[in-house]
């Protein structure tokens, strides 16, 4: 099983290694049938159905019905193509909009600023994201320890850290105080990794209140936790 102190833990990311694809090679020793895509969806299917602990080259061979040896055209190790999975299920999760940083004029007497506008938008944005990244570990459990052992800098990974990076952006918080906002989310989603199915959803959601409380106090914005609770 892949850990975060596997000794392949210095291996270079398939993210930063250019690799010849399999049409600039040879054709006749090409396998038919097969690419990255295919492989990669594969690799999900069976991460899915039978867990980590039980993942091997050869078992997914089996699953596409071709030789093991025909995989290493596409990639270079077991690993890329863990790396490749992990990328592809973090693309399943949908991203919140980017709020807007503070509405462009005051709401009138009498009436309330709508739920996707203000300052106050963010947090139940956050609450958005944060939840549907708990839904997405426990769809698929070998996420978290995969996260954990890979650099995880994928496209999808990126647009994620983007999304929270946008919606930190817009909570009124001074350049460096966003960056301790960002590893504190981080961190939070990370942690509840490997008790997602544990955990009980009304213990994640007070977590996640008392996370968007710490954060709208630094702001100085009162009240954000109650707010995104009834946006959710």
């Amino acid at each position: 099983m892949v850990t975060a102190a596997d000794p392949e833990e210095t291996r270079t990311s398939v993210w930063l290694t250019a690799r010849p694809a399999a049409q600039a090679r040879r054709r006749s020793e090409a396998p038919s049938g097969l690419d990255r895509e295919r492989i990669t969806a594969a690799t999900v299917r069976l991460l899915d159905a039978e867990g980590l602990g039980r993942f091997s080259m050869r078992r997914l061979a089996a699953e596409l019905g071709v030789t093991a040896m025909s995989l290493y055209w596409y990639v270079d190790t077991k690993h890329d193509l863990l790396e490749l999975a992990l990328d592809r299920a973090l693309g399943e999760l949908a991203l919140p909009a980017a709020p807007d940083p503070k509405p462009e004029s005051p709401p009138e007497a009498g009436s309330e600023a709508g739920p996707g506008t203000g300052p106050a938008a963010w947090p139940g944005r956050l609450r958005v994201l944060a939840c549907g990244y708990r839904k997405l570990l426990v769809a698929h459990p070998w996420v978290a320890p995969l996260t954990a052992a890979y650099p995880n800098i994928g496209p999808h990974a990126r647009a994620f850290d983007a999304a929270l990076q946008r919606l930190l952006d817009a909570t009124g918080l001074a350049e460096a105080r966003r960056t301790g906002a960002h590893l504190a989310v981080s961190y939070f989603l990370h942690g509840c990794g490997g008790a997602a199915r544990r955990l009980p959803e009304r213990d994640f959601r007070l977590a996640l209140d008392v996370l968007i409380a710490g954060i709208g106090g630094v702001a100085g914005i009162g009240g954000v936790a109650g707010s995104a609770a009834k946006t959710a």
